[in-house]
């Protein structure tokens, strides 16, 4: 299923895409798509709705968070080679794990704010994952049983706040708007396999960035791995897995985001974002 969120902010309700892309509206059957609406038996009783016989959401109505409750927000950096040769970094021998503040996240298509006397504002495209059962200590073998499902991600970024501010990255990721996500999450019934999915962003109509997850260092069940060795991952936990080349950053000279700049977003089964920047 491609399960989603419409509605103002603050008052979303759960929906789902059907099979002929239109959007439905679940909040008769289901309260909201909460942490635990994301374990197994919820996600088959979803699947077994007969989408058709589901009220229309009218067209244009905006799109949330495809899940809400979210009680981790984790990012993955440098997980693409030739975005840690663009950065001037080393290939790192282990993921390396930041934050970004729950406060970031936004909609998919929800304009990105930068902050006051903001120069240095920057785009990354992302697959991440939503964590569907409780990981601790899981094996590579069993990780990607603990993924509820997939969605498309932007980490935007500031990069003086990142690099000059005397701190970890997660100063330049956690402004407010900062983690778009969705449209949908795609759960794993339909998207066994997260490492062939394309990811190409633009900015203004200007490709910036054009890959595929197939080039990740490390594949989500690394990831999911990795992380449940040294903390316990929670139901609607939200993991994005780095970006590939293409940043502002890494462009010479770089380049960033200016207000009324549109980024355009796709990722194949995982659908298309559009922020404005404001």
């Amino acid at each position: 299923m491609k399960l989603l969120r419409h509605g103002p902010v603050g008052n979303e309700k759960p929906g789902a895409l059907d099979a002929r892309g239109t959007v439905r509206d679940l909040s008769l059957l289901v309260p909201d798509f909460t942490p635990e609406w994301l374990a197994p038996d919820k996600l088959r009783a979803l699947a077994a709705i007969d989408l058709l016989r589901m009220p229309i959401v009218p067209a244009g109505e905006r799109l949330g968070t495809p899940v809400s409750g979210i009680r981790q927000f984790i990012a993955i950096g440098l997980n693409y080679r030739k975005h840690a040769e663009e950065a001037g970094l080393e290939i790192p021998k282990e993921p390396v794990v930041f934050t970004k503040a729950l406060t970031s996240i936004a909609g998919p298509n929800d304009d990105v704010t930068l902050p006051s006397g903001s120069e240095a504002g920057d785009w990354e495209i992302e697959l991440a994952f939503v964590v569907g059962t409780r990981a601790k200590n899981v094996s590579v073998d069993q990780a990607l049983s603990h993924v509820a499902g997939y969605c498309l991600a932007n980490d935007v970024s500031e990069r003086d706040w990142q690099i000059k501010r005397n701190g970890q990255w997660g100063k330049g990721k956690s402004f407010d708007g900062f983690g778009p996500l969705g449209p949908w999450l795609v759960t794993c019934d339909e998207l066994p396999d997260p490492q062939n999915i394309p990811l190409e962003l633009a900015v203004s109509g200007e490709v910036r960035q054009r890959s595929n997850t197939s080039d990740m260092i490390f594949p989500v069940a690394n990831i999911l791995s990795y992380l449940s060795a040294f903390m316990t991952l929670l139901p609607g936990d939200v993991v994005i897995t780095g970006t590939p080349a293409g940043v502002g950053l890494g462009m010479k000279p770089p380049q960033f985001l200016r207000r009324g700049d549109v980024m355009s977003l796709s990722a194949g089964p995982l659908g298309t974002q559009r922020q404005r920047v404001v």
